[in-house]
């Protein structure tokens, strides 16, 4: 997730995932093409209202911003679910964007972890409290760093102050390219982010990073003596009967189902490149998994509806803190896993996003049964793209069954 406009943790940000320094420059209307949108009421034929208002942001992220294609998931606060679509699938063959199709969800995957992590902690198997060096003996140690000093909980929380290993891994915008199909190890990527002192003592301040996630997922292979992954699928996917969202196996690079491809550009106006077929192992705990806008809105209701956790752990997972620069616009705090968000038409609502090579997704949800997901077939290259996603979701929500 990028941080603030202006300061260095947004640039820094925008430069890793987003692979350029924001300029205003876009991409061009030359990628823009048909849009499509689907109604699952039946009465696609109706025009005029809210419905409208959100394809019209949907198709404004293909002809202004500049994506290649959007996708995106609604569902009012009465229950009604919609479906849209904008721009292309495919900007060689022009074919459409599928209605509903798989994307690569990146930090979205965080929410799985924590929701894993929860349970067990209901389970009386993880103590929230309990320090790192209780469960990954040695692992955080050296450079300043130490685990005993740091809990499970400032780690959901992204309070413990360590690093981020994106900021190692990726030195430049080209990587995204060129780093696109290597393989990392969790623990490589641990090791590479201790290289860097910590960002502050544990607990002082709040800092996003990857490196939290990555030893939450550690912490549960421990404790469980399963794969992370294969938590995330027996624990929720397969409960909430998520059929399009999986955990990809070690060297699977391509997606599996019906999808849009998903691209990078290096720079404004700099033609995008195809990433779709790359390795999303760098991600792991942080960001792997493959969803569908419908699947993740589903997890993300199943989640604000308290439907995933025990009252104690959904109560721990609501605590929150002020999360300075967790978003371009807005006021974010965040809790365990989960970000809160308050909209601008009155409330709060729940949710995460996530940016990978080709993907970026954001999505909300609130506790009177509106949700919305929305996700680009490319990472934005300026903040006026990463602003455009915010407010289509912001849209379908305060635009929607209000």
């Amino acid at each position: 997730m990028p941080a603030r406009s202006g300061d260095p943790a947004h640039r820094r940000r925008v430069t890793r995932m987003a692979a350029v320094a924001v300029a205003a420059a876009l991409v061009g209307a030359a990628l823009t093409g048909p849009s499509a949108f689907a109604d699952s009421d039946s009465d696609s034929g109706r025009h005029g209202g809210p419905r409208d208002a959100v394809q019209q942001h949907l198709d404004g992220l293909v002809s202004e911003s500049g994506f290649p294609g959007a996708l995106a998931s609604v569902r009012e606060a009465g229950g009604r679910e919609r479906d849209y679509t904008a721009g292309v699938g495919d900007l060689q063959k022009r074919r459409p964007v599928p209605r509903d199709g798989q994307v690569r969800i990146g930090s979205n995957t965080k929410t799985f972890t924590a929701v894993v992590l929860l349970q067990l902690v209901g389970e009386g198997r993880i103590d929230l409290d309990g320090s790192v060096e209780h469960y990954l003996p040695g692992v955080v140690r050296g450079n300043g760093h130490d685990g005993a000093k740091i809990t499970v909980r400032q780690l959901l929380q992204q309070t413990s102050g360590l690093p981020d290993y994106d900021n190692v891994v990726f030195t430049g915008p080209q990587d995204l390219i060129d780093k696109r199909s290597a393989y990392y190890q969790p623990r490589r990527m641990v090791d590479a982010a201790l290289t860097n002192a910590p960002d502050f003592p544990p607990g002082e301040k709040w800092g996003y990073s990857n490196t939290n996630f990555v030893l939450a997922g550690l912490i549960v292979e421990q404790v469980t003596e399963r794969p992370i992954g294969e938590e995330i699928t027996n624990r929720i996917i397969q409960p909430l009967k998520l059929r399009d969202t999986y955990w990809p196996g070690v060297g699977e690079q391509r997606l599996r189902g019906t999808h849009p491809q998903g691209y990078v550009s290096l720079a404004p106006g700099v033609p995008w490149v195809d990433v779709t077929v790359m390795d999303p192992s760098l991600g792991w705990a942080a960001g792997q998994l493959v969803s569908t806008p419908d699947e993740l809105r589903t997890f993300f209701d199943a989640l604000v509806g308290g439907r995933l956790l025990k009252p104690a752990q959904q109560a721990a997972l609501m605590t929150t803190v002020p999360a300075p620069g967790f978003e371009l616009a807005g006021e974010y705090a965040y809790g365990l896993g989960v970000a809160r968000y308050e909209l601008p038409c009155g409330g709060y609502a729940w949710g995460h996003g996530g940016d990978i090579q080709g993907f970026q997704t954001r999505n909300l949800a609130t506790q009177d049964g509106r949700s919305a997901v929305v996700a680009v077939t490319g990472l934005p290259n300026s903040e006026q793209m990463l602003a455009a996603v915010n407010k289509t979701v912001e849209t379908a929500l305060c635009g929607t069954g209000r």
